[in-house]
């Protein structure tokens, strides 16, 4: 017999041992649906991206909230002198 679940009133399920196993799942794990020509099947959600994570280093580091209104406060001084 096929792994089965029920869905509860909030619309949740259970995701078997056996199909958790299967796909590598642990706790806190996402997971995704896809539609594909009729059938609906469940996979663990890729990774996304962060888009700003090519930009990481490109600003000097912080340390506090003051240092970073400093530093803005630097910039547009030095624009202001342009």
């Amino acid at each position: 017999m096929a792994p089965f679940s029920t869905i509860s009133s909030k619309g949740q399920i259970t995701v078997p041992i056996e199909v958790r196993k299967r796909l590598g799942l642990k706790t806190g794990d996402r997971v995704e649906f896809v539609f594909d020509d009729g059938t609906t099947a469940i996979r663990p959600a890729r990774a996304v991206r962060n888009p700003f994570t090519k930009y990481r280093g490109a600003f000097p580091a912080f340390s506090s909230r003051r240092e970073i209104n400093a530093w803005i406060k630097h910039l547009r001084e030095e624009d202001e002198r342009r």
